[in-house]
């Protein structure tokens, strides 16, 4: 493993003579006999680690993985210059009593009068006055040798903090008879420190030292010893570190160290990638990796671009395996243009043809808009139904999102503009609003606008405009490109659409529909753009376009069974679904899917309430319908489908009726 932090590359153990800098306390307790792991630590006995800093400079950090250095500078077990002065008079019971200390707690009043009675600083008394005699050389009973330093010792105080040591004296075996015992595997120095962690409940760790202490604790059993290192290496993660701590962790048996290693390599996996340790991963370990699920990475191209990274640091060991690397890949997930730039510059790939014919071959299902078979990989944070603005007698500004898990509604800030008939989206983890009508009493506004919210640092960036204002727009994403269709500005209906580049905060105009649409509903199935139904000026439609990228063009499909303008529209299960809407005459919760290998529409379950101008989003398997008008109210009532077994179910309810809301599915912002 890579230094803690910055450090010379030759590792030396710590010299004991330094003071000090971080110390841990924690309650000395027996442990059960050795080979039985001990109980852990109640919270309120949790270690605590403080860094402070020493008095004199530390020595080069000591890290996992690193060999030790082979001269080492021991603490000396000779007392400090002094202590053979202190008389007996330090133990005697007056001098305790001249102390502050707490009045005894009585724990218990039996019937015959009598008081229970629990002396709370006992046990800290009991362990000052036996490092008292330690010092001072007094009824110690064993000297511990390591290297040339001799460690005098009591076994009774050794036994109550180390299974390793009740065991040595209490099981018949031959060092039980033994007064001085060498020790083998460990210097002088970290010795010293535990066996003053065991009449002190305190211990030092440092960068110089945890390397050292973890595994000599972990042998002698001290588990207070070992979680306070392990609390210290979590508190050490970094992206140049953190693959080798995981390491490190795995080698000594720390599970709980090694899992939070791992998991912080996953969440900031794009950070790693960039380190010295992740380009010496094994293949083994790489595959490990770039196979994991819930890698954190905003777009499956960094994770192409890892690989390749990693092949090309040694590509002579490396080259045979870059096949099944790819495999671990999620090509389905990448754009057309992205794999088309590899196949055209990338010198790794040009040297194995069968990547090449794996990744042209990917290539061509993505332009035929085959079926896509693999999924986005998970996001770290749970993922919720973000919700933006709407209508309730004017335009709100309301944000706020919902986790399905704990079902609660977490209020956001506003938007910068109120504003209903929007779009919404995600891309790249960030929250996109697009187009929509500010409607207030002081007049209406069409809006062109286009609002980022960013759920790392909480707030909304503004974005460069649209071509023109969308009012009751529809909008889709393919290849984190966001598509704007139809909509309306004053009198004028849209059969215009256009294209958003965030990477490069760039709109461009894409062909035009066939027909106008407002209240156009958009959803994207493998890689294809569908506009259903919506208003065109005179009727409500059931017409469906579907938009192609690759050739930019619209082509009419299948029309739906009925008439709908503000619908709900999005993909489940490789079907387009139709829910609710406006039909000229009443609000709709009639839901048809289509399916494009069978090419045409099929009803599904009614929704318990009619509702026009909602929002949908699919979360985990589940389509859900959010707000809207029933004719007569708006509507804050959250409904779910189930399309295994074609049922809708109560959810929950937003914090006000709405209509005309942008709705997308993100992970949820870490907001405390």
């Amino acid at each position: 493993m890579s230094s803690l932090k910055k450090s010379p590359d030759v590792p030396k153990e710590p010299d004991c003579s330094s003071p000090p800098r971080a110390t841990t306390s924690a309650a000395s307790s027996a442990h059960a006999q050795s080979g039985q792991p001990a109980a852990a630590p109640t919270p309120a006995a949790h270690q605590h680690v403080r860094s402070k800093e020493s008095s004199s400079p530390p020595t080069s950090p000591a890290v996992p993985g690193a060999a030790a250095a082979s001269s080492l500078s021991p603490l000396s077990a000779t007392p400090p210059p002094g202590s053979e002065d202190v008389s007996c008079g330090a133990l005697d019971p007056a001098y305790h009593s001249s102390r502050l200390r707490s009045r005894p707690q009585i724990t218990e009043k039996p019937a015959d009068g009598s008081m229970h009675f629990s002396i709370m600083r006992h046990p800290r008394e009991a362990l000052e006055v036996m490092s008292v005699l330690r010092r001072t050389r007094k009824l110690c009973d064993v000297t511990l040798v390591a290297g040339e330093e001799r460690i005098q010792a009591h076994k009774i105080v050794l036994a109550a903090s180390s299974p390793y040591f009740r065991a040595m004296f209490t099981s018949g075996m031959r060092e039980e008879e033994m007064s001085v015992i060498p020790l083998h595997g460990i210097s002088a120095c970290t010795l010293a420190q535990l066996v003053e962690f065991a009449y002190t409940a305190e211990v030092s760790i440092k960068e110089t030292n945890v390397c050292y202490l973890l595994p000599a604790a972990t042998m002698f059993q001290m588990y207070h010893v070992v979680e306070a290192c392990t609390v210290f290496l979590e508190h050490q993660l970094d992206p140049s570190n953190c693959i080798g701590i995981a390491d490190f962790a795995s080698e000594h048996g720390c599970s709980e160290l090694e899992e939070k290693a791992r998991r912080y390599i996953r969440n900031h996996f794009c950070q790693v990638i960039f380190s010295d340790e992740f380009l010496v991963l094994s293949p083994c370990q790489m595959l490990s990796l770039v196979k994991q699920d819930e890698l954190n990475v905003q777009c499956e191209s960094e994770v192409f671009k890892a690989v390749i990274r990693w092949v090309e640091h040694d590509p002579e060991k490396r080259l045979t395996i870059l096949e099944g690397l790819l495999s671990s890949v999620r090509l389905d997930c990448l754009a057309p243009t992205f794999l088309e730039q590899q196949l055209r510059s990338c010198h790794i790939l040009k040297q194995r043809p069968k990547c090449l014919d794996t990744i042209t071959e990917k290539l061509r299902g993505l332009k035929l808009h085959h079926k896509c078979s693999e999924l986005p990989r998970k996001p770290c944070s749970p993922l919720v139904v973000y919700c933006a603005g709407g209508y309730l007698r004017q335009s709100l500004s309301n944000f706020e999102c919902y986790n399905p898990k704990n079902k609660q509604w977490l209020r956001l800030p506003d938007l910068p503009t109120p504003r209903s008939g929007i779009g919404a989206c995600v891309v790249r983890g960030a929250l996109y609003v697009l187009g929509g009508r500010n409607n207030s009493p002081d007049g209406n506004t069409d809006s062109a606008s286009l609002d980022m919210y960013d759920p790392m640092r909480n707030v909304w960036l503004p974005r460069r405009a649209m071509h023109a204002p969308r009012n009751r727009l529809g909008v889709g994403v393919i290849d984190n490109m966001i598509y704007a269709v139809g909509g309306s500005h004053g009198a004028t209906h849209h059969a215009t659409a256009e294209r958003y580049d965030a990477e490069n905060d760039k709109w461009t105009e894409i062909a035009s529909m066939s027909t106008r649409r407002i209240g156009v509903g958009c959803a994207v199935l493998n890689r294809l753009l569908y506009a259903v139904g919506g208003y065109d000026g005179e009727n409500r439609l059931s017409s469906v376009e579907c938009y192609d990228p690759e050739h930019n063009q619209w082509t009419e499909v299948r029309p739906m069974n009925t008439m709908r303008s503000g619908a709900g529209v999005t993909a489940l299960d490789n079907h387009i679904y139709a829910v609710g809407g406006y039909d000229s005459s009443c609000q709709l919760r009639t839901v048809e899917r289509y399916s494009p290998e069978k090419r045409q529409w099929e009803f599904v379950a009614d929704m318990g309430s009619p509702r026009s101008a909602l929002s949908v989003a699919v979360l985990n398997g589940k389509l859900y319908a959010l707000g809207g008008y029933d004719g007569n109210d708006f509507l804050s009532s959250v409904e779910g489908y189930c399309a295994e077994i074609n049922k809708w179910f109560d959810v929950s309810n937003m914090t006000c009726g709405r209509s005309g809301h942008g709705v997308a599915v993100g992970a949820e912002p870490p907001i405390k």
